[in-house]
């Protein structure tokens, strides 16, 4: 849907001009107020370091493992803030990034994979009740669709590819109608309905309610709270911070795009700027005019693809596209807002939606996630076993990042369980390469990736290298 749409993008820019330049989620009313920030010395059991999803269910199923654990958690700024309460909402099952990656990495693994993905996603949803997590948690899976006729085609092989190996379970091949039939857009021309495999959540709300739960769970979480070393400290290490220290049996690290507090794992990870736009609410006729009666998550097939869904007050997230990569890695405040992204968003959702035309943006954000070559998690540790780290979910860490606190739990207990025994978790992904290198070598692969989408989907050389080699860049 790109090509039309790059062509009409400034006539549809009109329709940002009240756009807020911040994350439609995070303006919210009933956003708690942060924790107080640490001031003194303390001890503890665990301490969790970052106030994400990876850092909150670490906190919690440190606490339901063991209720007498004494867990802290800091948090540099507020809980939620970044990628956790920014992101499209979208809770996958998936722990590889989708299944065609898990497929081409782990092939051996995959069907434990899976199992594991569900299962995981299964406790997700047992958790939203077990809490009361109100965070709009809705289980209508997600389509996959096709906007070009190769893109139809290769849907159709994947579908049978999958029914070969066993893998087709809950996932249903739609033609051309009966895509539309689900939701209707001129340009779906296929799609992959999986029904079961994604949640939509207000991911805000999801965060804001783990919160709450840890604290309930009795973990003392410290907000406004950097954390700016890690050393051995006895038995023990000991972090400190701006105005004080924690002293603690076993660290466990979840601050994925931020700098890793283990140095050598940050060469694993480089920020991706992903941005979004959020609609105003759609009004009944305009919702019938689209259909989505059943709320599914969507995704387009193109490397440059686009993620949408309906918000609980009908508002449609539009997001995805382009992935930008700051030279050196940095991550600064300037690169959240980015209007020649939105411009180009915007013109691509009424080719989508031309029957939407007259639509209002009312936000437009973006911000970093972390990716790494593999394009999903990494885990590890580190000083002999006391500290444990998990990074690179690369734009899927909704639901991931409570597979990768338990895996993170696993390794600081020393225990070998089924999910430390995965290759995925036993071996690394390739490190990014320095500077100019990984500039050069990350904007190689955007501009085959643009011209695979242009060109029906045949990949150059320089991809096909790519591919073999088990690298790629991705968000």
């Amino acid at each position: 849907m790109a090509p039309s749409a790059m062509s009409s993008g400034n006539h549809w820019t009109k329709a940002l001009s009240e756009a807020q330049p911040v994350p439609y989620w995070l303006e919210d009313p009933g956003k708690p107020h942060p924790e107080p920030a640490l001031t003194t010395a303390e001890t503890c059991d665990l301490l969790v370091v970052g106030g994400g999803y990876s850092g909150l269910w670490t906190a919690l199923i440190a606490k339901e493992r063991d209720p007498q654990r004494d867990v802290v958690l800091l948090e540099g700024r507020e809980v939620g803030w970044a990628a956790s309460g920014r992101n499209g909402g979208f809770c996958a099952a998936s722990l590889t990034h989708g299944l065609p990656n898990g497929l081409a990495r782990w092939p051996d693994e995959i069907h434990k994979l899976q199992e594991l993905g569900v299962r995981n996603l299964d406790e997700i949803e047992k958790a939203v009740a077990r809490y009361s997590l109100d965070c709009d948690f809705e289980r209508t899976g997600e389509i996959d669709v096709a906007t070009e006729t190769y893109q139809a085609w290769e849907l159709r092989d994947w579908y049978e590819e999958l029914r070969e190996k066993g893998l087709a379970e809950g996932i249903e091949f739609l033609d051309a109608d009966a895509v539309r039939a689900q939701v209707d857009s001129p340009t779906f021309q296929a799609g992959l309905y999986d029904r079961r495999g994604v949640a939509m959540v207000n991911p805000a709300k999801l965060a804001w309610g783990l919160k709450r739960a840890c604290l309930d769970l009795g973990v003392r979480v410290h907000e406004h709270t950097p954390a700016l070393t890690l050393k051995p400290y006895g038995a023990g290490m000991a972090v400190r911070t701006p105005y004080g220290q924690v002293r603690a049996r076993k660290v466990a690290l979840g601050t994925n795009i931020f700098p890793n507090l283990v140095k050598r794992v940050r060469a694993y990870t480089v920020p991706v700027y992903d941005y979004a736009l959020m609609t105003e609410p759609l009004t009944e006729d305009q919702l019938t005019s689209i259909g989505w009666k059943n709320r599914q998550g969507l995704g387009d097939s193109a490397n440059q693809f686009h993620y949408f869904r309906l918000s609980a007050d009908n508002r449609i997230l539009w997001g995805g596209y382009d992935a930008i990569y700051p030279y050196g890695g940095r991550v600064r405040a300037e690169y959240d807002d980015r209007p020649e992204t939105y411009a180009k968003l915007a013109g691509h959702f009424f080719t989508c939606f031309p029957q939407l035309e007259g639509v209002r943006f009312t936000h437009a954000w973006g911000g970093a996630i972390d990716t790494c070559s593999r394009f999903s998690a990494f885990f590890g540790t580190a000083h002999q076993g006391k500290v444990a780290y998990a990074a690179g979910f690369t734009g899927l860490g909704v639901g991931a990042t409570r597979f990768g606190a338990d895996v993170m739990l696993d390794l600081l207990a020393g225990e070998h369980t089924e999910r430390t025994q995965l290759e995925m978790v036993r071996k690394k992904p390739l490190p990014f390469p320095p500077e100019p290198f990984a500039w050069t070598g990350i904007a190689l692969t955007k501009w085959s990736l643009a011209r695979a989408d242009a060109h029906g989907g045949r990949r150059n050389l320089w991809l096909r290298t790519m591919d073999r080699l088990g690298l790629g860049f991705d968000s």
